[in-house]
């Protein structure tokens, strides 16, 4: 069985889809920081295997 679902509009007050958007941003920014972390840490093992 095969359903379909098509939103086409979301009715959502100005201010509102700011602040959720703001809240959106902040909430990045952990995630950011972990990710970098990890490229750091994927970067200084290929490194390291390196010959130069």
């Amino acid at each position: 069985m095969d359903s379909r679902v098509e939103v086409t509009d979301i009715k959502m007050p100005f201010f509102s889809m700011v602040w959720f958007m703001v809240k959106w941003a902040v909430a990045s920014i952990p995630a950011i920081i972990i990710l970098w972390f990890l490229f750091m840490l994927f970067g200084g093992l290929m490194g390291g295997f390196s010959r130069y």
